[in-house]
């Protein structure tokens, strides 16, 4: 009787290619504000996402939608029914903007899904809520780099603090003052501005009058970028430090190198101003895809994804399996080392950069680590 061997051998083979022609297709939708006074945040947020899904490893199948959040709450959860609704999603790449990512929130553990965000807003990970990945410093990590940078490297005592009145700005305002009054430099000055402000000029007098030493600021990128244009236009020599937005090249973009001189910032990393070979290859393949240079959100939310897919690569098969992977893992990422904190802050490093009025690239100046007390 013939051997059956070569039978068996053949069914084996279509089986295993049966098998994989049937892959399980994994289903991560990303959810951020494109439009609106967010748009240039919420556009590098979304693209640092779609780079890393792009670089999914060849073993995984993969798809993502791209749905615009806008700036209201109510769209980024309709956004988020739309998306999760129908089942099948392993995680959310979700909105940066902190009225947002809460509302989202309750949905999200309702359907039981990650949201991987890159939102600074503290709230976010005080409710409770194990669904929640922040992939970017929060307020409680990058204000400490703030305020320390002031008081012990400027040796500042007297800020102005101007702060956006949405809750991202809120929480920044309250992070600094409190930091700030710590230190020894309670702030002289302190006001909250509307993001659809088109004239800063008041608030730049007013801050004035009150004779700070430095000007501290926690402002979305355009009112950012309004604030400083507006400043230089008066002649204003103090220093000011920014927020992260101010570190983003397409910040940068709106104002002359001249206006940028003397002007500092907080973020979790600037890819554009280089420092390993990984960033370096990151920048040149978002230059690449997207004809504009990558900031610490898109890089943010490229580590988040990524982490996600390397849960995918390493067994998780759902939601649940991504959560786990997420709350235990440590990721080496290209901005900094991601472990969470058991409340799902996943970064605890900041960066200070500074512009020599010469260029629009900014330069690491100081750099903070283990702010919150998780990553040695």
């Amino acid at each position: 009787m013939r051997s059956l061997a070569p039978l068996f051998a053949s069914l084996f083979a279509l089986m295993a290619v049966g098998r994989a022609a049937v892959a399980q297709e994994f289903y991560i939708p990303v959810l951020v504000p494109v439009t609106g006074f967010l748009s240039l945040e919420g556009t590098s947020q979304r693209n640092g996402a779609l780079l890393a899904l792009k670089t999914a490893p060849a073993t995984l199948s993969v798809r993502a939608d791209v749905i615009d959040t806008g700036t209201s709450p109510e769209a980024a959860v309709t956004a988020l029914e739309r998306a999760v609704g129908q089942g099948g999603a392993v995680a959310v790449g979700a909105s940066m903007l902190g009225t947002q990512m809460l509302a989202m929130m309750p949905l999200a553990e309702e359907y039981k899904v990650p949201l991987v965000t890159v939102s600074g807003t503290a709230a976010i990970t005080e409710k409770g809520n194990p669904w929640v990945f922040r992939f970017f410093p929060g307020d409680a990590v990058t204000k400490q780099a703030h305020a320390r940078y002031v008081v012990e490297e400027m040796g500042r005592r007297r800020p102005a603090v101007i702060y956006q009145t949405t809750a991202y700005g809120q929480s920044g305002h309250a992070h600094l003052k409190e930091l700030l009054t710590g230190l020894g430099a309670s702030p002289v000055y302190e006001e909250g501005v509307d993001p659809t402000v088109k004239d800063m000029l008041p608030v730049i007098t007013k801050a004035l009058a009150a004779k700070p030493d430095v000007l501290v600021l926690h402002l979305h990128s355009g009112p950012t970028a309004l604030f400083v244009r507006q400043a230089a236009s008066l002649g204003v020599s103090l220093p000011v430090v920014a927020g992260s937005a101010m570190h983003q090249p397409s910040t940068a973009a709106l104002l002359q190198p001249a206006e940028l001189k003397g002007v500092c910032a907080e973020t979790a990393a600037s890819p554009v101003s280089g420092g390993s070979p990984g960033l370096d290859a990151f920048t040149a393949d978002y230059r690449a895809q997207f004809n504009a240079d990558p900031d610490a959100f898109a890089l943010g939310q490229y580590d988040g994804t990524r982490m996600v897919l390397a849960a995918l690569a390493q067994g998780a098969r759902d939601a649940e399996g991504v959560r786990r992977y997420l709350s235990r893992a440590t990721y080496e990422g290209l901005a900094m080392t991601y472990r969470s904190d058991g409340k799902g802050n996943m970064a605890h490093s900041a960066t200070v950069v500074c512009y020599d009025g010469e260029s629009r690239t900014p330069k690491p100046v100081k750099r903070y680590d283990n702010l919150a007390g998780v990553v040695k």
